[in-house]
């Protein structure tokens, strides 16, 4: 895989050296700007192959270089994860629970001496690596999003909520037992169930310091750190397919595919 990490790392564009917080933060925002948080990737590959598991990294830088895409929690923590041990970095994949154990995946980074979470695939600004030795509680605060990480409790598991407009909408339990892969498997097959929020909406969030474009479901949204900046409520999948093309990047012919006969209805935070 060294030719694949090398791949990866030209796509974020940064240049390997050790294993300090310097590079960790480089390359943290650099997946959070490169590879957006969306499902057009899963819902095509579901659709077009009837695939049910995670990309392999190839597929997924694939995905990344030629289309603008990205993955939803599973890919995009996983594979960054891979990244960051092929570099040397003490970094464990763990579970964090949200409508069910382990239902989201996280990274574990300890450097320098700290523990960090590091979390590419939750739609949120967390260009940083996030401390997890806290005493108080560590805000990150987005238009009208704030992501309140609590300290660790006595078992060491932390709390990240996410409350929109002061009241919480979601969030998880991070989970420091290290995982593997396999860990993962039967519940990433599950988020492909017919049923399952993920396969039936379009999401799309991309991140750029100080500013972020979010599409959920006929939704787009325009945010600035300081507020809201613009909101456009779309006709339908035509449109759709239209605005992701001109806005995202994503070639027509991938999101058609995707999003034929979705109903766009499903809350992922619901």
């Amino acid at each position: 895989m060294p030719d694949l990490m090398g791949r990866y790392l030209d796509l974020l564009g940064v240049t390997p050296g050790e294993s300090t917080l310097g590079l960790l933060r480089r390359i943290v925002a650099a997946q959070l700007i490169r590879a957006p948080f969306e499902n057009i990737s899963k819902l095509h590959a579901f659709r077009v192959r009837g695939a049910d598991r995670l990309p392999s990294l190839e597929e997924y830088l694939e995905g990344i270089r030629g289309s603008n895409l990205g993955g939803t929690c599973y890919p995009n923590n996983i594979h960054l994860n891979s990244l960051l041990v092929h570099l040397g970095f003490d970094a464990a994949l763990c579970g964090a629970d949200m409508s069910g154990p382990d239902a989201h995946v996280v990274t574990m980074v300890t450097v320098e001496g700290r523990p960090y979470l590091v979390d590419v695939g939750y739609g949120a600004p967390f260009f940083d690596p996030l401390p997890l030795d806290l005493e108080t509680e560590l805000t990150v605060d987005f238009g009208r999003c704030r992501y309140v990480l609590r300290p660790a409790d006595r078992d060491g598991l932390s709390r990240l909520d996410m409350l929109r407009d002061g009241r919480r909408v979601h969030g998880y339990l991070a989970k420091p037992k290290p995982r593997s892969l396999d860990h993962f498997e039967a519940v990433i097959r599950d988020s492909f169930r017919p049923e399952a929020a993920f396969m039936n909406t379009v999401v799309i969030e991309r991140f750029e310091p100080g500013r972020s474009l979010r599409l959920h479901g006929l939704k787009l949204t325009e945010t600035a750190a300081a507020g809201p900046v613009s909101s456009l409520a779309l006709s339908g999948a035509d449109e759709l397919v239209e605005v992701v093309e001109r806005r995202f990047g994503v070639p027509a012919a991938i999101t058609r595919a995707a999003v034929d006969g979705l109903s766009f209805d499903a809350d992922i935070y619901g």
